[in-house]
């Protein structure tokens, strides 16, 4: 590992104190790897049956574990959607709230989708998730994670804060704010971070994150929550930022995490000059206490009573082609016809409670597929979201020779009847193929594809 810089480390010092020695050993061990089940694909319980990657659980997350198995990313588990792989630190502040499975929660920072996804196991079936990420090519990824997971109700955005404000006033019971940082928590798992730390980097952070945190409070209904939280070490990107927010929004109040979340890290830094009295409510974690890299959150509760949030203006609803429907009463068992809608152009799956103006979104609801003549070419989002619905099904194992062959992207023999149909392992959606005598028509998306 490269050399710490060397003011970095003098900040630590005086952070830790006696622990610093301890804190700079654990530099010397490996990072601590971990997923969480992708409990609206799986149970929990099903998901331990098949479980062959790890037995030892993290004391915080009910779902997740720590592991040390190599190719789990290749694993047609994975591939599935069963499971987000996830450094557990970065579980935290998730965890540090109960989220109420009717909430609508905004993720404003969102990408890769590790936090977006461990939200949405949370939330029920008439929740939703608005995920935001503001650069272009992180927010295809994010898509593309949520996609993988199966999710419904969820809204992908790609967006500045500010212009999101405009869109989502007083929208929402609880938004998360994994704020970019200085990265300083991260430095053994990702060693640019070292490169690109420096004092000044540490100033300009902070000043980014009290901008983001301003268009968070315009978004959040009254009794809502943020959570706020990095990966960093520094206070004045951490206590000294919530410190801050609360003196400018006294409306707000910082509250206590969750107890499985106290128990298993560190009271925040009270310093001087704080006016917080009780900063300590917020939460650390170090590499050498708790098993994962740097992490720090905050839950930040919006006292006023919940009256005066803004209800959303209903869009005008397009007209659904024929074609939809009958492609959807083909292929499905069951399905909310309310729930299906016309947005930017493609047919969607998605709740009809909550209006998306046209144009926000990057994705919304579950993408159907796209309508050509007289036809309907079926998205992969379907296939993984809708699986579990669909009339024709192909069950596979994990360790068969066919799903190795699907997902190289190679069509294979079966005898389920013509039509598309799900390909399922033990038991959950990989993704789909069109069959026709016989052959099913691979159509695992080229990007996706196994080596």
């Amino acid at each position: 590992m490269k050399s710490l810089p060397i003011e970095f480390q003098e900040r630590m010092k005086t952070l830790l104190g006696d622990e610093y020695d301890d804190f700079l050993k654990s530099y010397d061990e490996k990072p601590v790897r971990a997923f969480r089940v992708n409990t609206n694909k799986i149970s929990f319980d099903d998901f331990q049956k098949l479980n062959i990657f790890s037995n030892d659980k993290i004391p915080y997350v009910e779902n997740g574990f720590y592991f040390d198995y190599d190719g789990i990313g290749n694993h047609p588990y994975h591939h599935a959607g069963m499971f987000y792989i996830q450094e557990p630190a970065a579980m935290v502040p998730v965890e540090s709230i109960d989220i109420e499975p009717d909430w609508k929660v905004l993720d404003l920072c969102a990408a890769p989708g590790g936090k977006s996804s461990q939200i949405k196991n949370k939330l029920g079936e008439k929740g939703i998730l608005v995920s935001n990420e503001i650069v272009p090519s992180r927010c295809k990824i994010l898509t593309g994670n949520m996609e993988r997971m199966g999710f419904k109700n969820v809204v992908t955005t790609c967006m500045h804060p500010q212009k999101l404000q405009k869109e989502f006033p007083k929208t929402f019971d609880m938004i998360m704010v994994d704020a970019p940082c200085s990265g300083e928590g991260m430095f053994r798992k990702e060693e640019i971070a070292i490169d690109e730390w420096t004092p000044e980097n540490v100033k300009m952070c902070a000043e980014r994150q009290t901008e983001i945190l301003d268009c968070a409070v315009k978004m959040l209904k009254d009794g809502g929550y943020i959570v706020y939280s990095t990966c960093t070490f520094s206070l004045e990107e951490n206590e000294m930022t919530v410190d801050s927010f609360l003196e400018k929004y006294p409306e707000f109040e910082l509250v206590p995490t969750t107890d499985r979340v106290r128990e298993n890290t560190t009271d925040g830094v009270i310093f001087d000059g704080c006016k917080c009295e009780n900063l300590n409510y917020t939460r650390r974690c170090y590499p050498h206490r708790t098993k994962g890299e740097g992490q720090f959150v905050a839950v930040l509760h919006k006292t006023n009573e919940c009256y005066g949030n803004i209800s959303r203006a209903e869009t005008k609803k397009e007209k659904i082609d024929k074609t939809v429907i009958d492609f959807l009463n083909d292929t499905l068992v069951d399905y909310e016809v309310d729930n299906v809608m016309m947005y930017n152009g493609n047919p969607v799956y998605f709740t009809p409670d909550f209006p998306i103006p046209r144009g926000v979104a990057f994705a919304c609801g579950v993408t159907i597929g796209e309508i050509r003549k007289n036809y309907i070419q079926p998205h992969h989002q379907f296939f993984m979201a809708m699986g579990k619905d669909f009339k024709r099904k192909i069950n596979l194992t994990a360790h068969s020779d066919v799903i190795k062959k699907y997902l190289h992207g190679e069509e294979f023999q079966t005898d389920c009847p013509n039509g598309w149909a799900v390909v399922m392992v033990d038991g959950c959606t990989v993704g789909g193929v069109k069959v026709s005598n016989g052959k099913a028509k691979n159509h695992y998306p080229k990007g996706l594809r196994t080596k």
